[in-house]
């Protein structure tokens, strides 16, 4: 919302507007944390705010698969174990968070169809190197019949 302020009149009531939304916004979250049955459900619809209805593909924590889980934990500490080694604390945080939202696009589907890729890159690999020949065998062209 853009407002324009011409006069310390005008200014005085963008204050008393700003301090009215203020106290509406306090008094929300007083009632979000009145009681501790209120504090849980706040604290579990954050956890999953993948819930909602409203085309958000990401899942929330508890709704991910097995691979989904497994990356939240094991993405974060091999990358700052391996890559980031010798890194300070901010680049380690920074490579956390990063990971934290890249394990939401790992899931079990993601992993098998990255498997069957591999699968199949390999197999056309494979196929398409010439015959070697048997170790011990020698290369020898198989006769000709006249």
């Amino acid at each position: 919302m853009d407002v324009s302020i011409k006069n310390i009149n005008d200014l005085r009531e963008e204050i008393a507007r700003i301090r009215v939304i203020e106290a509406r916004q306090g008094e929300e979250l007083a009632k979000r944390f009145s009681s501790p049955s209120a504090i849980f459900a706040s604290v579990m619809s954050l956890l999953n705010s993948g819930n909602r209805n409203d085309g958000d593909e990401h899942p929330g924590i508890f709704n991910q698969d097995f691979f989904g889980l497994l990356s939240r934990i094991v993405l974060p500490v091999t990358l700052n174990k391996t890559l980031f080694k010798r890194s300070n604390f901010l680049v380690k945080t920074l490579v956390g968070l990063v990971s934290q939202k890249a394990s939401n696009y790992i899931s079990g589907d993601a992993i098998h169809g990255l498997w069957d890729k591999v699968k199949a890159v390999a197999s056309s690999v494979l196929k398409s190197k010439p015959e070697t020949p048997a170790k011990g065998m020698p290369n020898v062209p198989p006769p000709v019949v006249m």
